[in-house]
């Protein structure tokens, strides 16, 4: 059973930094692309970044390109998003998602989601 445990969320000012965390339990070993994506109050869940399974490619949204930073430890089946400079539109709760094909068959599993808000 495979399950996704983000944390390191919380309340930040404009300009600030987080770093966000997502544990990946259950894993048979690291094929899985792994991303992030968010949800804000009234708007659809958006992609954010995306990593592969080696971590070798890398992509972003325009809205945080530059600003945030997604990594892989698969020693540890762990992702980081380092997000920097941050806005009060990143408000949002970010979810870690996993995914992955196999002879033909998609696997994905989402985690519970960790509330970002950027504000005064």
């Amino acid at each position: 059973q495979v399950q996704l445990v983000e944390s390191g969320g919380g309340l930040v000012q404009p300009g600030g930094s987080l770093r966000l965390s997502c544990a990946a339990s259950g894993f048979t070993d690291s094929s899985y692309t792994m991303r992030w994506y968010r949800q804000a109050p009234g708007k659809e869940r958006e992609l954010v970044a995306s990593i592969t399974s080696a971590g070798i490619n890398t992509g972003y949204a325009d809205s945080v390109k530059g600003r945030f930073t997604l990594s892989r430890d698969n020693a540890k089946n762990t992702v980081y998003l380092q997000m920097n400079s941050l806005k009060p539109e990143d408000t949002a709760i970010y979810y870690c998602y996993a995914d992955r094909w196999v002879l033909g068959s998609h696997y994905d599993y989402w985690g519970q989601g960790t509330q970002v808000t950027v504000s005064a």
